[in-house]
């Protein structure tokens, strides 16, 4: 895809008055940084940060079993939670490979809205509308919707000082109004800290944003591009869909099996994951933490002993603990507190195989 065929959201224009870099992610045209992924970073983990993540999808399924239709689909069950909450899922194929993972709002027993991933939303709309009853419609709404994220210990007073509501639990949301236009409050993020993630409509999206950079100056805060995001979510062990999920990675290999509901009667992807679940999976998705200097990247080989023992999904700089961090695939008799290598462009780095994650979360 060339760089004229990348989709821009309602935002492009701001995020160049705002001096942001740019890089193409999902078939989008994201901004990557402003002040420095680094600072960006720590304005999370300190203070607070402002992401526009609008290229995110975004689907809604209406009417008479709509949340029967999902619920039989998708790997979580909604029966653990309530409307006014949101879930984590994910999508799978029939041998248990992961088409996307998502959020799924609960608005009603008639009414589930969807977050999924950018480049993945034509897929899972797709595979809905093939199973979906005749009552019901699903409906990619990819621009009807901006997403900004709120992220960070000041987070609560930043939505506060513009009248949003704060006081919701984690994974909650409400649907509120900000001078007269809606906008959807959520208590989820994708940085491990305590945040919020708003929706307006997209044609409304230009104004609350411009609001927000000003709040969150105010509160010390910095606005974030998706290079902090990245840092941020790989910190805390956070999978991202072609890396750590994918179509040859499963739930039970990447540990998400806390997100399928095993005694659900069915879902897509169900009889596999079973198998796999109960003869065990090849390889396990874990942390490494660097032992010296260097930097891990995604797609390099891990070695115990000269043996190759693993592969990484995903490597960058932690500016929290200020070392190399990684997320691989490894052989099931890795666990951790082993010693392994990584295979740093010929390069051995030593690392110590972790659980994720590597710093506390803070998210309630």
């Amino acid at each position: 895809m060339s760089d004229s065929d990348l989709l821009q959201g309602p935002l492009h224009a701001l995020h160049v008055e705002l001096g942001a870099r740019f890089a193409p992610f999902g078939g989008w045209e994201m901004p990557v940084q402003y002040a420095g992924t680094v600072a960006e970073h720590r304005a999370v983990r300190n203070t607070v940060g402002l992401f526009d993540v609008s290229h995110l999808g975004k689907a809604t399924v209406r009417g008479p079993g709509a949340a029967e239709l999902v619920n039989s689909t998708l790997t979580n069950d909604l029966g653990r939670i309530t409307p006014g909450k949101a879930q984590y899922t994910l999508c799978c194929a029939d041998d248990g490979g992961v088409i996307d993972d998502l959020i799924a709002y609960y608005v009603g027993d008639g009414e589930i809205f969807l977050v999924p991933n950018a480049a993945n939303t034509a897929a899972v709309v797709a595979r809905l509308q093939a199973a979906a009853p005749g009552a019901v419609t699903v409906t990619d709404e990819h621009r009807a919707y901006a997403v900004f994220a709120v992220q960070g210990l000041r987070s609560a007073r930043v939505l506060a000082a513009l009248g949003l509501p704060v006081e919701l639990e984690y994974m909650a949301f409400v649907d509120a109004e900000w001078e007269g236009r809606p906008v959807r409050v959520c208590r989820t993020g994708y940085t491990g800290e305590h945040g919020y993630e708003l929706l307006p409509r997209w044609d409304d999206a230009e104004p609350l944003f411009r609001a927000l950079v000003e709040r969150v100056r105010d509160a010390g805060g910095e606005v974030a591009g998706l290079g902090a995001r990245d840092t941020l979510r790989t910190e805390m062990g956070y999978p991202l869909h072609g890396h750590e999920l994918s179509a040859e990675i499963t739930p039970v290999q990447a540990r998400t099996g806390w997100a399928v509901g095993w005694a659900k009667p069915r879902f897509w992807g169900k009889a596999a994951l079973e198998q796999e679940k109960a003869s065990g999976p090849e390889r396990t998705l874990l942390g490494l933490k660097a032992n010296g200097r260097g930097v891990p990247r995604a797609g390099q080989a891990v070695l115990r002993d000269g043996e190759q023992v693993g592969e990484t999904t995903s490597g960058t700089f932690s500016p929290t603990l200020e070392t190399g961090i990684a997320l691989a695939l490894l052989d099931p008799s890795v666990e951790p507190g082993a010693e392994v290598e990584v295979d740093v462009r010929g390069r051995r780095l030593g690392c110590t195989v972790v659980r994720p994650p590597f710093v506390p979360a803070r998210t309630t």
